[in-house]
């Protein structure tokens, strides 16, 4: 198994930087995701080569089940490695090997749970181990079995027959569970084995899916598949479906987007009021989102965290940004200060919005709606270009950042131009001002000013607002409405 460079052409870069890209652009960036997850399990092995003893012994026969894996069916090892539990599960323990931690506490079994969901996908006979704390055993991308009442400490077991038939078994606990076959057909929940709900299947074959995932996941996500009821997951596909029908017949780029790759939600906790979203840089192909109301606020949603999906992917291939200072940056959608990057990433993912918004209020049949499209359009194309002019003002930018920075500014400007009813404009103006005020009240004075009301490009060193504070926020992005 052995990573392939990527390359993107120069037009593919500037149309991703502009906003968009199309499936060309999410396929490539899946395949050096694939590529960068692959690396990593090979550094996860060699470290903990290094670290010798039972963490050295269980890393190198994960190492090995990945590669038969591989050998017997390519596809099971990239299903597994593309999940994206995968991504934090690699990641966390590569983190932990190279920090020299107590081996005895290595999350190596969250290696030997991708490896085992490799063997069960690829059909390959024999058995794996690992250790589990708690009632749940999963296999990431497949699924996870129940096993009632188990504590810490018990060990789970999968057997793959000669026919590639595998279930799975929990040691250790008193008395035992009957072991629970996983099922051939995927999405499918029978007996005390639960898959990912189905919600709809876009127009490329490509699923979209709700699940929990698996540890390590976003803070505030639902927990247990069996907080997911089947009302619940009935609400979430009627307005997934309506808002894939919304994207697929208004927004084809964003569709053709959403439809090039598998796309995972996680159900967060119904925050009381509005919409609560995230994404991180090591779950890509993943949106974690409390349930939205509509499917205007779905399809929205999603527009904003697939562009933070590309955006940090993007981040993965290219060094866009300088190392710098631990100055924080005003955002225009955010209570708090940012990090420059937080920032630029921020900037990308409201660009997105700006231009899912512009369409909204050309197709949106609703008089009322169609007012607020206009306002939504007129707000966030301020805010992405005055956070854009920050960015390009910092002086951390390398010759790729800015070109990337410039790209999304040249499209902000366009959008600029476009006319807006005077009543949104203003509407969208006093949000704006209502933010800052907020802002400084919140956190103090910034020194800085705002991009023109009228959009006019301003000279480079305008829109500069940050306050001095110390460290770097965590790497997952998130918006509230």
């Amino acid at each position: 198994m052995t990573p392939s460079p990527h390359r993107m052409p120069g037009a593919l870069f500037d149309a991703v930087a502009a906003g968009g890209g199309g499936a060309g652009s999410l396929r490539l960036l899946a395949r050096a995701e694939h590529s960068r997850r692959l690396a990593c399990a090979y550094a996860v092995t060699a470290a903990a080569r290094e670290t010798g003893g039972s963490v050295a012994e269980e890393a190198g026969h994960a190492w090995e089940l990945f590669t038969a894996a591989t050998r017997a069916a390519p596809g099971a090892t990239a299903a597994v490695l593309t999940h994206p539990a995968a991504g934090p599960a690699l990641f966390g323990l590569l983190a932990h090997l190279t920090r020299r931690e107590d081996p005895e506490r290595s999350p190596v079994r969250w290696y030997t749970a991708l490896a085992a969901a490799a063997a069960v996908r690829a059909g390959l006979p024999g058995r794996v181990e690992w250790p589990v704390d708690g009632p749940w055993v999963a296999l990431p991308s497949l699924g996870r079995a129940r096993f009632p009442g188990a504590g810490s400490g018990g060990r789970a077991e999968v057997r793959v027959d000669a026919a590639g038939r595998a279930r799975i078994t929990l040691h250790g606990q008193s008395p035992a569970d009957a072991p629970v076959p996983v099922p051939a057909s995927p999405y499918r929940s029978e007996g005390r084995w639960h898959g990912s709900h189905l919600l709809t299947t876009l127009d490329s074959g490509v699923p979209l899916l709700l699940d929990v995932l698996d540890q390590p996941g976003f803070p505030n996500a639902v927990r247990c598949p069996d907080d997911l009821g089947a009302d619940e997951v009935r609400r979430w596909s009627a307005v997934a479906r309506d808002a894939c029908g919304l994207l697929r017949a208004d927004h084809p780029e964003l569709y053709a987007e959403l439809a090039a790759g598998g796309r995972l939600l996680v159900p967060l906790t119904n925050p009381g009021h509005g919409t609560v979203s995230g994404s991180s840089a090591e779950t890509f192909g993943c949106v974690a989102m409390s349930r939205p109301t509509s499917a205007t606020g779905f399809a929205v949603t999603m527009t904003h965290e697939m562009q933070h999906n590309k955006f940090a992917a993007v981040l993965h291939l290219f060094d866009l940004l300088e190392p710098g200072s631990p100055e924080r940056f005003y955002a225009p959608w955010r209570p708090d200060p940012r990090p420059l990057l937080g920032l630029f990433h921020g900037a990308y993912a409201h660009l997105g919005v700006a231009r899912f918004w512009a369409r909204r209020r050309e197709t949106e049949p609703d008089p009322g709606l169609r007012a607020e499209a206009h306002v939504q359009f007129a707000r966030w194309r301020l805010a992405a270009r005055e956070a854009t002019l920050v960015t390009l003002a910092s002086g951390r930018l390398t010759p790729l950042g800015h070109r990337f920075a410039d790209r999304m500014l040249h499209t902000l400007d366009a959008l600029c131009r476009l006319p807006v009813p005077a009543s949104a404009r203003h509407r969208a103006e006093s949000a704006a001002r209502a933010h800052r005020a907020a802002w400084q009240e919140r956190n103090g004075s910034a020194d800085g000013r705002s991009a023109d009301r009228k959009c006019e490009r301003p000279p480079m060193n305008r829109g500069l607002s940050c306050v001095s504070e110390g460290g770097v926020g965590p790497g997952a992005h998130g918006l509230r409405r």
